[in-house]
């Protein structure tokens, strides 16, 4: 299968598809946490850019349009790469999408609570 990126990438489909699945899936992984790095950068770039609305920042415009660029590079490099695993007869599904970004709030049950004396031990 022929594919031609829009943006400029590191390697081609074909060369991709020498890469081990390891490697392959490692390298999603890395791209994935870094999209969503970016996108929280956004995120903080575009309320700050909102905050400041009568001076127009463009640094802040800069870095805003320049960070999309490397969120499309980013994600069609994930889109290389899943086609790389399809050839290889993996199916790379759900699991390789992008989660959703990490919150820090434990599950209640998850919350280890401490026992009453009687037990001595703890309750998970």
């Amino acid at each position: 299968m022929e594919y031609k990126p829009r943006y400029a990438q590191p390697f081609t489909l074909a060369e991709a598809g020498l890469l081990d699945v390891e490697t392959i899936t490692g390298e999603i992984a890395r791209l994935q946490n870094s999209i969503q790095r970016l996108n929280v950068t956004q995120e903080m770039l575009r309320d700050h850019a909102t905050s400041i609305q009568p001076e127009v920042d463009s640094e802040i415009d800069k870095a805003i349009e320049e960070n999309e660029t490397v969120i499309g590079s980013q994600s069609e490099r994930i889109s290389i790469l899943k086609m790389a695993l399809a050839d290889k007869g993996i199916s790379a599904g759900s699991h390789y999408d992008l989660a959703p970004p990490l919150t820090r709030a434990v599950p209640t049950e998850a919350r280890a609570t401490v026992a009453s004396e009687d037990s001595g031990g703890v309750d998970l």
